[in-house]
This record gives C-alpha cells, sequence and structure tokens, in this order.
C-alpha cells in the first residue's frame, strides 16, 4: 500500500516539474520579450512549483523509509518537513517577486503585447486549472499534504495568471499599464500561500486534534464490540501518512476477569486496524459496577449537578468503591471556559457536598477527541 502511494506521488510530482518547466519558460519568453514584470513573476512563480515537486519526490522518499532502533516508528513525518520547506521557497519567491514589483513601480516600462504572447498566457490558464485539480485530487486520495499543497497553489496561480491575461486586455484597449501593481498583488498571493503552508505544517508537527468525524467513527467501532459500555479519552498521534498509532479508555462490567479484558482489548485493536488502518497500542479499563444501586443513584446526582455547567462536555469513568468509600469519575471541560480551573475547583467543592461519607476524586480529563 505504501510502496503504491510513494509510486502515485512520485508520478504526480514528476508530472508537476515537466508542466511547470514547460510553463515558466513560456512565460519567461513571453514577458521578457513584452516587457511585463507580472509575466516574469508567474513565470518565477511557476520555477517554484517545479521546485516544490522536486522536495515532495525527496520527502517522500526519505519517508519511506524502514523504521529502525533509532526511529521505531519511521520516517513519515519527513513528509510535513518537506511541505515546510516547500512553504519557505514560496516565500522566498514572493518576498522577491514583491521586491521586484515595486522596482517597476518606482521606474516604470511601457509593456509591448503580441498576439503570440497572449495566447500563450492563455493556454497557460487552462493548463494551470487542469494541473492544480489532477495534483490535488491525487494528493487527497493518498493522504500527501505536499501534493494537495502544490495543487492548491497551482489553481491560485491560474487565477494569478487570468489577472495577468486581464491587464494585457487593459493595457491594449485603454492604453493603461497596470503590469507592476499587478505584479505586487501577485506577490501578496504568493507570500500568502506560503504562510498558510507553513501555518499548516507547523501544526500538524505541533500535533493536531484528530477530527470529529474520524474520532467518533473509531469509538463507535469499539463501542460495538461485545462487552464495551463506552469508549473515551481517544489520543491518536500521527507518525506520517497512513502511520496513525492512539489509545483509548473503555468502560467495561467491573466482574470481568483479567483473561476476558485481554481477549477483549485484543479484539478491539483489531478491530480499529482493520476498518480505521489505526494502531491502538493502550487499551486503558474503566470498571463500572451499574449493579450496584447506590453507585447508580449518586452518579445520576452527579450528572443531574454537571447539567448547571454548560462548559462541562462530558463525564465518564464513574467508580463507586463500596469498600474504601471512594467515588471516582473524570470530566471534560471545554477549553473555551472562562476560568477553566476555578470552575473544576467549583466542581469538585459541590460533588463532595453531594456525597457525605464519600472521598471524591474527580479527574480533569483533556478536551481531545470528543
Amino acid at each position: 500500500m505504501n510502496d503504491n502511494r510513494e509510486k502515485i506521488i512520485v508520478r504526480t510530482s514528476v508530472i508537476g516539474i515537466l508542466a511547470n518547466v514547460a510553463l515558466a519558460a513560456f512565460k519567461a519568453a513571453v514577458g521578457l520579450l513584452s516587457h511585463s514584470i507580472a509575466v516574469v513573476m508567474d513565470a518565477v512563480n511557476n520555477l517554484s512549483d517545479a521546485l516544490s515537486s522536486v522536495i515532495t519526490i525527496v520527502g517522500t522518499k526519505l519517508a519511506g523509509k524502514a523504521p529502525d532502533k533509532k526511529h521505531p516508528l519511521g520516517y513519515g513525518r519527513l513528509e510535513y518537513l518537506s511541505a515546510m520547506i516547500i512553504a519557505v521557497i514560496v516565500l522566498y519567491a514572493g518576498i522577491s517577486s514583491l521586491a521586484e514589483s515595486v522596482k517597476k513601480i518606482l521606474h516604470p516600462q511601457t509593456p509591448n503585447y503580441s498576439a503570440v504572447a497572449l495566447i500563450i498566457i492563455a493556454v497557460a490558464v487552462v493548463a494551470k486549472v487542469v494541473l492544480g485539480l489532477f495534483v490535488k485530487r491525487t494528493g487527497q486520495n493518498v493522504k500527501s499534504d505536499a501534493l494537495v499543497a502544490s495543487g492548491s497553489d497551482a489553481l491560485h496561480d491560474s487565477i494569478i495568471s487570468a489577472s495577468t491575461l486581464a491587464a494585457a486586455a487593459i493595457y491594449l484597449l485603454f492604453h493603461i499599464s497596470l503590469e507592476a501593481w499587478l505584479g505586487a498583488v501577485i506577490s501578496v498571493f504568493i507570500v500568502k500561500a506560503g504562510l498558510d503552508i507553513l501555518r499548516d505544517t507547523v501544526s500538524q508537527i505541533l500535533g493536531e486534534r484528530i477530527d470529529a468525524e474520524t474520532a467518533q467513527a473509531v469509538k463507535q467501532t469499539i463501542c460495538q464490540v461485545d462487552g464495551v459500555e463506552g469508549a473515551y479519552d481517544l489520543i491518536i498521534n500521527n507518525y506520517g501518512p497512513n502511520r496513525q498509532i492512539g489509545s483509548v479508555h473503555i468502560e467495561v462490567p467491573a466482574a470481568m476477569t483479567a483473561a476476558q479484558l485481554d481477549a477483549l482489548e485484543r479484539e478491539i485493536a483489531n478491530t480499529v486496524f482493520d476498518q480505521h488502518h489505526i494502531i491502538l497500542a493502550g487499551i486503558s479499563v474503566y470498571a463500572k459496577n451499574s449493579e450496584n444501586s447506590e453507585a447508580a443513584q449518586i452518579e445520576k446526582t452527579i450528572r443531574d449537578l454537571l447539567e448547571d455547567y454548560p462548559d462541562v462536555l462530558q463525564m465518564h469513568g464513574f467508580f463507586l468503591d463500596p469498600i474504601s468509600k471512594a467515588i471516582h469519575f473524570d470530566i471534560i471541560i471545554s477549553y473555551d471556559a472562562p476560568e477553566r480551573r476555578q470552575l473544576y475547583k467549583e466542581i469538585v467543592e459541590k460533588a463532595k457536598g453531594c456525597c457525605p461519607g464519600y472521598t471524591v476524586d474527580i479527574q480533569l480529563d483533556f478536551d481531545i477527541s470528543d
């Protein structure tokens, strides 16, 4: 699967390199002959796209290296680093072109368009749209952020090239030259694209929350396994595309034996991997003594109490130990809640008041996937 994915990414990137080099050559020739700074800057942008494809290939090859002793989970995250390098290249191209455009604004040159030049620019617009859609769709299919970024950038380039064509038409019809100003606008778009790619890749390297749809699907799969009464605290760590490792808490009857739990955990891990291609490396347990009527009544009292706090997103893992007279459960408080820590302390005090004679231990859980 990974070998096929790598071949698709490399093949798509090679197509992008060839197309962008050809477009850059044509645009550079047109820009120099017509003295159009906007067209020349557009050509430079195509060259940066070609270089981005080269880095995508290198990053994909390195990310595909087999795990070793030093990196037992593989090198998949190198794809995110390659996307970061692409962002820096795009930023550099944008800043450089902005500087050149400002120079042309201060010292303008009269453009000289020909019919051939306009036809080449029009063809470039169509080519960029086709290339952008192809690369972006392929990137989405194989879960390659670098390809998706390259495809999106190509679609933005088609808009920029269309703007260049519009500026040429304005000059031919009204003899108003907008070249340098349009070059500056194009440069701003390029800089913004670079910043967007950089922001997204840094966010992925830092570790993003798993998307809600995937989290709910995984939890639903776990809860469908016989013996599981709830799934909570799902954490998924991303070690590169198609390489996700995580952990989860499951709620099970307190009477389960170690042998039953072992079999249950194995079934959950295998089912989740088969259906979602996610490795559950850790499955922890919340014991549920639902047969205890006192525990059920106290749990209801606590849940009624928490209904007065809209910032409390969830309560789970409730367990009453009748021997040690202790009550344990977890709550999730929204990160958007004002004075989150103070709210937690208030809930602890009120819960203790509802449970005289018991030691109440409330864990403030992380709002990770819910």
